[in-house]
């Protein structure tokens, strides 16, 4: 952690690390993929979010492979760069940057994602452990209900124990903070969850 001493000489390499991670975690890669291939406007689509699952109701399972990818990778990446670079106090910030550039891109008026693969490729970037617990448990999650929300739910909780037995408190104060944020985004889908109304995995 910095100390506060060196805090007046921090503050600008971390507001730049915070800007940096927004502008990556900001674009829209689905929202991109399915206007490049003529799907249509992906907000009309659906639940008109722009992530892979909504991506994967226009019936291009191709695309919604692509938009995982691409979602996850603007976390890796900005967490990869910044900690090779910096440290990994810069890295935190571009990890918390890229999240919420995700979830509020400055190019679509602040309405963006609800983080899911953002938030696993910053897991993945800081603790491989923690991103196959999430893997195992989203997949196992989907497999019993269906529910990719309730999937990603449980399985972002996951991440938080796990690295509290296997990474440092830094971590896992930054994954508690960012799963925070994630129920936050998801939380119509929770709504939605407890009244039986939400859709299930495969179902346009």
């Amino acid at each position: 952690m910095i100390d506060p001493i060196s805090w007046g000489y921090a503050w600008p390499y971390l507001t730049a690390a915070l800007f940096f991670g927004y502008l990556l975690g900001s674009f829209p890669t689905g929202v991109v993929l399915t206007k490049i291939a003529g799907t249509g406007n992906l907000r009309d689509i659906g639940s008109g979010n722009i992530g892979a699952t909504n991506v994967l109701r226009t019936g291009r399972k191709d695309l919604a492979a692509l938009t995982l990818i691409g979602d996850g990778f603007k976390g890796f990446l900005a967490v990869t760069l910044a900690y090779h670079f910096y440290g990994i106090d810069i890295a935190v910030c571009a990890a918390l940057g890229a999240f919420l550039g995700h979830l509020f891109p400055i190019w679509l008026k602040f309405k963006g994602g609800k983080g899911v693969a953002t938030f696993l490729g910053i897991v993945l970037a800081f603790s491989w452990q923690s991103g196959v617990a999430f893997i195992v448990t989203w997949i196992l999650m989907a497999f019993l209900f269906r529910y990719s929300s309730l999937s990603a739910l449980i399985a972002s909780v996951m991440t938080v124990v796990c690295a509290y037995f296997v990474t440092d408190t830094q971590y896992t104060q930054l994954f508690a903070l960012l799963t925070l944020l994630l129920w936050f985004m998801h939380r119509e889908n929770i709504k939605r969850l407890l009244s039986a109304t939400e859709s299930k995995i495969g179902k346009k």
